[in-house]
């Protein structure tokens, strides 16, 4: 989950485009309109950069328009129905090109001739897997960050806790440091956020819990699935913070002090450690050292239930892609100068969550320096085993739906959310891990049905 920017520039300026611009056609031939979501104030200024420096050397001109990610479904609905569909757009989850892939909006040929001409060897192979659709690639991989479980180091030294890398470990811990002060855990169970949705992946995964099968049966019904939802459940209702929590208010009570563990992406990794000024950690010992929650904070990938064979995490690759009615020829350049000459500075915007996709980087991200009002690399904060960890982490990441084929069905159901409908009600007490499974089940089944094949 990237950090959300306010949606009235991205609404300003996607008006902008879809009211066209003035010129004549040969203008219009040299120029294209980019829509980002990495729509931060900061990040647009990098990118505004690299778009002038690549314009200086093509003579092909860049409209860069924010696009906020929750409304992303929304404007390019309007987009495509009014005939003003960007030429590109970066940046994008998997549900995203999936969404597009499904309603044909976009060019699939054009990002397997710029895979083939950087260097299809120079791109992470699991990458190259999610993003594509019976071969073809829809998009190109250009970052990805990982989903991760957070835990206090002191607290669980003190308590002779191990970490927190499987079921058992993580609900023990869980237990055993939820008190009156401090909750075990703060987990994410608001029904209509997406943020909700990629934790619970991220430890349905950890149990073998798939949302299809190979033959593209909805699976949510499995054993490994309905134990998911009653581990998360359990957690949730038994030692976290009490109420809808979401994507801020987790990352706000684990900076607090006032959780021994949260689940987050790794974009919480400059914020932890003081970098960011409108997002400082705020418990009590951060007061006189930024860097203390950071420094106390111990990081787990991957995780594994009782019923998978192997641990598992949840990660999101971001891809740029290029739209049916796009200028070809010149968005081909574009999204090329961006994964080459322009790359190193576009995972340098926020390298605590673009982990690269290209082979070759792996040093320079190292040293590249996160954080926005202070700036330091990540290897001065936390240990080398961390950032391998990271750093590596592309290659394994796991998802639903995808690697079975789903693609299509997975960007429909991230735009309706029904598991962390279910989910919700869960936790709130009105259904069983049974009877959540099942009406998750028939909500995905639904939606299946609705999707053109």
């Amino acid at each position: 989950m990237r950090e959300k920017a306010t949606a009235v520039l991205s609404a300003v300026l996607i008006a902008m485009t879809l009211a066209g611009c003035g010129g004549d056609a040969q203008e219009q031939q040299n120029t294209i309109t980019v829509w980002t979501e990495e729509n931060l104030k900061d990040r647009m200024e990098v990118q505004r950069e690299i778009a002038a420096e690549f314009t200086a050397k093509t003579g092909i001109k860049v409209n860069l328009v924010a696009v906020a990610e929750d409304q992303f479904s929304q404007v390019v609905t309007s987009a495509a129905a009014a005939g003003r569909l960007p030429d590109v757009m970066g940046a994008l989850p998997l549900a995203a090109v999936r969404e597009l892939e499904a309603n044909d909006l976009l060019d699939t040929e054009t990002p397997g001739k710029i895979i083939n001409g950087l260097g299809r060897d120079t791109f992470s192979g699991r990458a190259l897997e999610l993003i594509s659709a019976g071969g073809t690639a829809l998009a190109v991989p250009s970052d990805g960050w990982a989903q991760l479980i957070l835990y206090r180091k002191d607290l669980f030294e003190k308590a002779g806790l191990e970490p927190p890398d499987t079921y058992e470990r993580l609900e023990k811990a869980a237990r055993e440091l939820n008190t009156g002060d401090v909750a075990g855990i703060t987990l994410a169970v608001a029904p209509k956020d997406s943020f909700t949705a990629q934790s619970f992946e991220h430890v349905a995964l950890a149990n073998g819990c798939q949302l299809v099968d190979n033959s593209g049966n909805v699976t949510l019904t499995s054993p490994q699935c309905v134990r998911a939802f009653e581990f998360y459940s359990t957690l949730a209702k038994n030692y976290s913070v009490k109420g809808r929590q979401d994507v801020d208010s987790t990352r706000a009570t684990y900076f607090s002090g006032k959780a021994a563990m949260a689940i987050w992406s790794s974009f919480i990794l400059d914020e932890l450690a003081g970098l960011r000024n409108d997002a400082l950690p705020s418990c009590a010992e951060c007061q006189g050292d930024k860097e203390w929650l950071a420094e106390n904070t111990g990081v787990v990938t991957a995780l594994k239930g009782p019923d998978a064979t192997a641990p598992a995490q949840y990660g999101e690759i971001v891809s740029w892609a290029i739209s049916r009615d796009a200028n070809t020829e010149a968005a081909q350049r574009f999204v090329t100068y961006m994964m080459n000459e322009g790359y190193e500075r576009w995972i340098g915007m926020a390298p605590e969550g673009k982990f690269p996709t290209r082979t070759g980087f792996e040093d320079a991200w190292d040293a590249l320096p996160a954080g926005v009002d202070a700036k330091k690399p990540l290897a001065e904060v936390y240990p080398a085993d961390v950032l391998d960890a990271l750093r590596t982490s592309p290659g394994t990441f796991a998802r639903w739906g995808i690697p079975q084929g789903q693609g299509k069905l997975v960007g429909a159901t991230m735009g309706e959310l029904p598991v962390p409908a279910a989910l919700s009600a869960l936790v709130e007490g009105s259904l069983t891990p049974q009877a959540a499974a099942q009406q998750a089940r028939s909500a995905v089944e639904s939606i299946k049905r609705g999707i053109r094949q």
